[in-house]
């Protein structure tokens, strides 16, 4: 839990701190909870919370009898107050929330990336859908905090662009940031997709905060997201979280692999290719036809659910892989908790989940030999979406200790 503190130069931290504590109690909290749980003093913690009624963003809500002398007013997030707009662009598909400022989903659209060369043509069409969401929640542009979008890496935060997306085709330095700005107005925040997505499950867990997990992500990519004392890694660039590069050992890797890479083995792309050498699937789609790709892949997991022995192999080796990477990854951070997510995993989870669990859990390659909690996102497939748009609600609302520090 954030502590604060009595200075008075920091009020604006004190400030976050207080209502970070408050949005995340549905049922609000008296102010003289708020200074026991973050040690400020009474005085600190009225000011701060008189700021946060001004601004619209706390209520009070009615009074609570405790005991013996005046009863407490409790504070609770006004959630309507201000809201958030996430986009995931994923080369498959493009992923639209609108939130509020608790994290609840206002409005939501989903549509398969268009199939052009140009990025200016799919940007043009954010923007609109964007403009479209907006209009049809029917709320005011003046209570929007900003847009946060995820996007596959490498991408360079600093400048807000899309560096060189491998399943993207001609994204090669996109300013995808600054032009989003530009056609809405709006302040806009450049993320890698599995750092928002491990940002969704920080920031919409509620009082029961889980600050230590890696998030393991699998949509037309894979990804590990890791989050340390209730923060994300992000690492020097922005660009953490490449789990596709993990290299798995030799046993059982399937013929004319392109490599022995977690990323080559695992997602739903080589899956579909695998099934095709086997002639477990009929049609190869085209290499760069990730709609047809997709769309194979669901066809994989249904023979696989329907009991075909060649899908089944293909889904039980790729569970392998996927327990031998984490494996690694378990070894080399011992995490105690995996949250598995993205657009992909709803298809793996349903037959292979607890045998990736089994897996982990059994192998003779653990170093560490603590049980390690295995659970899906609380947020469901749209998680990168819903992250992209809570990275706006957090650089608004959250305290941050650099915050703190003396600039010139």
């Amino acid at each position: 839990m954030r502590r604060g503190t009595n200075l008075p130069a920091i009020g604006g931290f004190n400030q976050s701190v207080v209502l970070d504590l408050i949005r995340r109690a549905p049922t609000g909290l008296s102010r003289v909870e708020i200074a026991e749980r973050t040690g400020l003093a009474p005085q600190t913690v009225s000011n701060a919370s008189r700021r946060l009624i001004e601004d619209g963003l706390v209520v009070e809500a009615g009074k609570q009898i405790t005991g013996p002398g005046k009863p407490r007013v409790i504070l609770q997030l006004d959630p309507l107050s201000r809201y958030a707009i996430g986009v995931h662009l994923d080369p498959t598909i493009i992923t639209y929330v609108l939130l509020d400022l608790r994290g609840n989903i206002i409005a939501h659209e989903r549509a398969r990336t268009p199939k052009v060369t140009t990025p200016t043509s799919v940007l043009e069409v954010i923007t609109a859908t964007i403009d479209a969401l907006i209009d049809s929640a029917g709320i005011s542009r003046e209570k929007l905090l900003g847009i946060g979008i995820a996007a596959p890496g490498p991408i360079d935060t600093v400048r807000g662009v899309i560096v060189d997306p491998p399943l993207l085709e001609a994204w090669r330095d996109v300013p995808l940031r600054d032009y989003i700005s530009e056609a809405t107005g709006l302040p806009v925040i450049l993320e890698k997709d599995v750092i928002s997505a491990a940002v969704a499950e920080l920031w919409t867990a509620g009082d029961e905060i889980r600050e230590d997990f890696a998030f393991f992500y699998i949509g037309t990519g894979i990804g590990v997201g890791l989050a340390l004392d209730g923060d994300v890694l992000r690492g020097f660039t922005g660009n953490a979280g490449e789990g596709g590069t993990l290299v798995i050992p030799s046993a059982g890797l399937p013929e004319h692999r392109r490599s022995d890479m977690l990323g080559h083995l695992a997602t739903p792309q080589f899956l579909v290719e695998q099934a095709v050498d086997a002639g477990v699937l009929k049609t190869a789609p085209e290499e760069h036809d990730l709609s047809a790709i997709d769309d194979g892949f669901s066809e994989l997991v249904a023979l696989a659910e329907a009991g075909d022995a060649g899908a089944i192999a293909i889904m039980e080796r790729a569970a392998g892989f996927i327990a031998s990477g984490l494996v690694s990854i378990v070894n080399l951070l011992d995490v105690g908790e995996i949250v598995f997510g993205g657009p992909a995993w709803s298809r793996f989870a349903r037959r292979y989940r607890d045998r990736i669990a089994d897996l982990l859990s059994d192998s003779p390659d653990r170093r560490t030999h603590h049980r390690i909690s295995i659970r899906d996102s609380s947020v469901g497939e749209d998680v990168a979406a819903v992250g992209a748009a809570c990275l706006v609600l957090d650089a608004a609302m959250s305290p941050r200790p650099a915050t703190l520090l003396i600039s010139n």
